[in-house]
C-alpha cells in the first residue's frame, strides 16, 4: 500500500488571500534567458526559458537559472530539459544543488540542440508565495501540488517505467499506472488531467501501439471527447533507456460547478480523435486574475487529418503557426501572450526557417526552445507546443 508524505517547501498562504484584481504579467527577454512572471498578490508564477550562450558550460546555464529564480524564493513545479542524454547526470546534479532542491522534478528529453550545444534548452515553471507539497510514496517523489483561489493543481513529473524486460506497449501501460498513482496521491483521478507530455524512444516504430494503449486507458477511465487533455507526443530518448518518459498536469476546481476549464477545439483542424489520437487541441484554465491556455503539439495537418505540404519544411512551419494562431485568437489571445513554447524539428537544417518566420512576424523575443526530435508521422517535419497567459479584464 502506498504511503503519501506531503512536504511543504514554501510558506503557506491561503488562496482566499489572493487578490481578485487582474494579474500583472511581465515579459523579460534577454540573451539566453526569458522570464514571464504572472504576479497576482500574494502568489507569483514564473515561466523561465534558458537557452545556451555560445561556448557556455552546463554549470553556467544552471547558475543563470538559479540567479533568475533566487530573488523570488520560488519553488520549481515542473522542469523540462532538452539535450544529450550523456549530459543528464551532471546537469541534474548541478541543477538540484544550485536550486537547493534535491527532489526537484525534471523530465529529460534527448531533443538534440539545433546548434552545437549539449543542451538545447531548459523550461522551468515555478511558484512563489504559495504552498507547494511534494507527495512521495515508497521512497520516491510522485507529484507536486499547489492551490490558487479556483483550483488545486498537480504535476506528475517525470513518469518512467521500471519493469524490465517489457515491450514498449507494456512500458506505456506501466507509465499510465504510475500516472494514476501520482494523481491518487493528490486525491485526483485521470478525469482531472488537463495536459500530458509523452516522449517516445524510436517513436515511429510503435506510435500506433502507444495510441492504442492510451485510447484503452482513457476509455477505461471514462475520458472521452471533448474533455480530453491537451498533449504532446514526439520522439526523444531518456537517460534511463526506457521506451518512453512522460509528464502530466491535472486540475481539480474547488467548486465542481465553476467554469474553470475549457477544452478548446482548433478552428483550422479536425479533432485529433478523428484519426485515433486521444487529446484536445488546447485546454484553457481559469486562474486567480489570469487565464492560461495550453496548446497541444501542433503540426501541418489538414482539416481532413492528412499531412499538408509533404517535404516542404518552410510551408509546414507556416501552416503550423497559422493553426496555433487561430487557436490563440479563438481564446482572445495572441503570440505575444506566450509563456513557453517548444519547437520540434525532424531535421536541424529547418531550424533557421523557423527563426526566419519569427523574425518576419516580429516575434524574435518569443520564449522558445528549439530541439531536434522525431514527429509522430514520418512526413511531418515540424511541430510546436505553446503555453500562453493573459491577465483578466
Amino acid at each position: 500500500m502506498e504511503m503519501y508524505m506531503p512536504a511543504e517547501t514554501v510558506p503557506f498562504r491561503s488562496p482566499t488571500e489572493s487578490c481578485a484584481a487582474p494579474a500583472r504579467i511581465r515579459h523579460q527577454h534577454g540573451d539566453g534567458l526569458d522570464l514571464v512572471a504572472v504576479e497576482s498578490s500574494p502568489v507569483s508564477e514564473l515561466h523561465l526559458t534558458v537557452t545556451p550562450m555560445p561556448g557556455e558550460s552546463i554549470n553556467a546555464m544552471a547558475k543563470r537559472l538559479a540567479e533568475a529564480l533566487n530573488p523570488w524564493a520560488a519553488t520549481v513545479l515542473r522542469q523540462f530539459v532538452f539535450g544529450s542524454a550523456t549530459a543528464s547526470r551532471a546537469t541534474l546534479k548541478t541543477l538540484r544543488q544550485v536550486l537547493d532542491d534535491p527532489e526537484m522534478p525534471v523530465t529529460w528529453v534527448e531533443g538534440a540542440a539545433c546548434a552545437d550545444n549539449a543542451i538545447a534548452g531548459m523550461q522551468t515553471h515555478a511558484i512563489a508565495g504559495a504552498r507547494v507539497r511534494t507527495l512521495s510514496g515508497n521512497g520516491r517523489s510522485l507529484a507536486r501540488t499547489w492551490e490558487d483561489a479556483l483550483a488545486t493543481h498537480c504535476v506528475v513529473n517525470p513518469i518512467l517505467p521500471t519493469r524490465s524486460p517489457a515491450t514498449p506497449p507494456e512500458q506505456a501501460r506501466e507509465v499510465f499506472e504510475k500516472l494514476q498513482t501520482g494523481l491518487a496521491s493528490a486525491g485526483m483521478t485521470m478525469k482531472d488531467l488537463v495536459r500530458t507530455w509523452f516522449y517516445l524512444n524510436d517513436l515511429l516504430s510503435w506510435y500506433g501501439d502507444f495510441n492504442r494503449v492510451r485510447n484503452d486507458v482513457f476509455a477505461h477511465n471514462e475520458l472521452r471527447p471533448p474533455s480530453l487533455p491537451a498533449s504532446t507526443g514526439v520522439g526523444g530518448r531518456n537517460p534511463m533507456g526506457a521506451a518512453l518518459a512522460a509528464a502530466a498536469w491535472a486540475v481539480r476546481p474547488h467548486d465542481p460547478a465553476a467554469e474553470v476549464l475549457h477544452f478548446a477545439p482548433s478552428p483550422e483542424q479536425c479533432p485529433a480523435s478523428s484519426y485515433g489520437s486521444a487529446f484536445s487541441r488546447a485546454v484553457e484554465i481559469g486562474c486567480a486574475g489570469f487565464r492560461r491556455l495550453l496548446v497541444s503539439g501542433t503540426a501541418s495537418i489538414a482539416r481532413d487529418g492528412k499531412t499538408e505540404h509533404v517535404g516542404d519544411g518552410r510551408a509546414q512551419i507556416e501552416r503550423s503557426m497559422q493553426v496555433v494562431e487561430a487557436i490563440l485568437e479563438s481564446r482572445r489571445m495572441t503570440f505575444a501572450d506566450t509563456a513557453f513554447a517548444t519547437a520540434f524539428f525532424k531535421h536541424p537544417a529547418d531550424a533557421p526557417l523557423f527563426a526566419d518566420w519569427l523574425a518576419r512576424h516580429g516575434l524574435q523575443s518569443m520564449p522558445v526552445v528549439s530541439a531536434c526530435c522525431d514527429i509522430c508521422r514520418d512526413n511531418l517535419l515540424f511541430e510546436i507546443e505553446l503555453e500562453a497567459v493573459q491577465a483578466d479584464g
